[in-house]
Formats: structure tokens, sequence, C-alpha cells
């Protein structure tokens, strides 16, 4: 039987997703446990992580596992994802047996590895941790690639800490200026879990080329569809932060000008008033401010926003512990 892989939220149903963060809150209460006693997780780094990395080794050791760091290039074989090649480059291991050696040694395999930011109909295809599922016997946990879902359930459990019931309430995803053009991950993944738990979501960016992947905004109109939220999009400051009971901010890269960054420049320089301040947050409803952190300060919001009570992105951190142990003990579980 094929395992189950933790690689998007949209894979798992509401009453699953609940049921994790219920899990996580159980842990956040009562951080020891032998849920993981006798296993073991490899956790695949193609990309720096300090929050992941130190989140996922330290809940395997909180429930009794052991946990084995490798970043594959530099401290492991380099490993090659293509299917039928020549391998006479840089690759010295195919994914194929790199996964099925893998699940040979250990119970769970997490794998964090960022498109290439060259071309976006080929970074969608997600391939790394789907080779890694495809090839791997144990279950596969997503770390962040093209999304974030640990970082959706940390999120996620923040909100519900602070403001309870989330059905209905005014979310804002907004982008925000930085010097170079990130990941859409951690947007693409706000939007997922913020319709499936039937918030009311508006995705706020600076001109059509910023909003996300169609699949991610299908997605998410499905999910507000089946939750009782919605979805809709917005360019204009001031009409999306009013009201909003809770302020996310990203900075992203525009899909159409990926690999061509020196043409999106003008734009994204255009837009560095989109940077979340208190005058923006005072057009809310006593809105909560996070953010998934790494944040450049008075870049992406500025230092009064960070420092203010109503800054829930430290609890966000805390909690990417308590999600990625409910999500490891989960898995083994079932």
């Amino acid at each position: 039987m094929a395992p189950r892989h933790f690689l998007t939220t949209q894979d798992y149903s509401r009453a699953e997703i609940d049921a994790l963060l219920e899990q996580a809150a159980a842990f956040k209460r009562s951080p020891r446990g032998q849920q993981l006693a006798g296993k073991s997780i490899a956790l695949l780094f193609f990309n720096p992580s300090m929050r992941t990395r130190t989140s996922f080794e330290l809940g395997a050791f909180h429930l009794g596992g052991h946990a084995i760091v490798l970043a594959p290039g530099k401290d492991a074989w380099p490993i090659e994802f293509e299917v039928g090649t020549v391998m006479d480059g840089e690759a010295e291991e195919h994914i194929a047996e790199v996964a099925r050696v893998l699940s040979r040694y250990v119970d769970l395999i997490a794998v964090r590895a960022f498109p290439k930011f060259q071309d976006w109909s080929v970074d969608r295809e997600d391939r790394v941790i789907k080779a890694f599922a495809r090839y791997a016997t144990v279950p596969v946990i997503n770390m962040e690639t093209i999304t974030h879902p640990c970082q959706e359930l940390a999120h996620a459990l923040a909100l519900k800490e602070h403001l309870g019931d989330l059905q209905n309430r005014k979310y804002v995803l907004t982008w925000t200026y930085h010097p170079k053009p990130l990941n859409t991950a951690v947007a693409n993944s706000a939007l997922l879990i913020a319709t499936k738990l039937g918030m009311d979501v508006t995705l706020l960016c600076p001109t059509p080329e910023y909003v996300l992947d169609e699949r991610y905004m299908e997605a998410g109109r499905q999910n507000a569809k089946a939750n009782g939220g919605s979805l809709r999009v917005s360019h204009d400051i001031e009409e999306a932060y009013a009201g909003a009971h809770v302020v996310y901010a990203k900075s992203w890269g525009a899909l159409p000008y990926f690999g061509r960054w020196e043409q999106e420049k003008p734009i994204r320089e255009a837009h560095r008033h989109f940077m979340v301040d208190e005058a923006k947050m005072a057009l809310t409803d006593h809105g909560l401010f996070s953010h998934c952190l790494p944040l450049r300060r008075n870049v992406k919001a500025t230092d009064a926003v960070m420092d203010a009570p109503y800054c829930i992105a430290i609890d966000e951190a805390e909690n990417r512990l308590h999600v990625q142990k409910a999500v490891m003990a989960s898995l083994l579980a079932s």
C-alpha cells in the first residue's frame, strides 16, 4: 500500500486539517512524548533553513525520535531527478535510488527544495518533492517547495489562538516589496489555508501580474465555496485593509517575469509603498499582523508594526515546532 504523504494541505480534508491543529495544540500544552520512539526522519535541505530545520530536528527529539539532516550537493551526493537522462553531469545518483535507499533506513523523509525561478511552467510541476513521493516507500513531508504546508498549519494555529472562530473573518494576504523576487510558496499556502478555514480572503497585490498561479486561485475559490468563505483580488491598498481582522504579508515574484527579473524590477520598485506600516494597520478592525519570517524590517514591515502587540509572527514561528510534531506523529500513526 502506498504511504500517505504530506505534500499539500489540498490533499487533506477540512476535518483532517482541524485534527492536525488540535494535535498541535495538544503538543503545545504537553511538548514531550514517545510518538516517535525508535523512529527516524531524514531531513533533506536543498535550500537554507532556520525555523524549519530547528523545529523538525527538535520536534523529532521531543517525541523520542531521531533526525538526520542532509544537504544534497554539499554533505550528500548531488541528485538527478530527470527520468531517462544520461547522467554525465554533476549529479552522482538518481532519485530512484536515493528515495528507495532512505526508505530502507528511516521512517519519514522530509524535503525542502525551492523552485529554480527561471521558468514557472517548469517550477509549477514541483518535480523534486513529487519524485521523492513517487519512489519513497515511507511518508514524505513537504518542508517548502512551491507550497509551504507546515507554515500554513503554524499560521492557522496562531490565528485560532488569537481569534478563536475564523469563519468569515476578513483576511488580507498582501504582497510586499523585497529587493529580490521570492518564491510564491508561502503566499500560495496562505491562500489555501485561509480559504479552507472559511475566511473572507482578499489577495492584495500591485498589478494583475502578481496574482498567484491559477491552480491556487481556483483551489482557493473551491475551498471558499466548500467552507462558506470568499476569495477576491484587489490592487487598492486602503480598500483591502479596511476592516481587516488579519493582515498577512509576503513578498513574491510575478510569475510572468520568472527568469526575466530586470523587466519586472521597475514594477517592483514602483510599489515599495506596499510595506506594512502603522497607517495601514490603523485601517483594520483591530487587525492582527503576521509574517512567516525571515522578514526584512523597514522593507516588508516597519519596526513599529513588528514590535506592536498585534504582531503574532513570533507565535506563528513557535507553532512550527508543534505542528511539525503533529504532522510526523499523524503520518506514523496512519
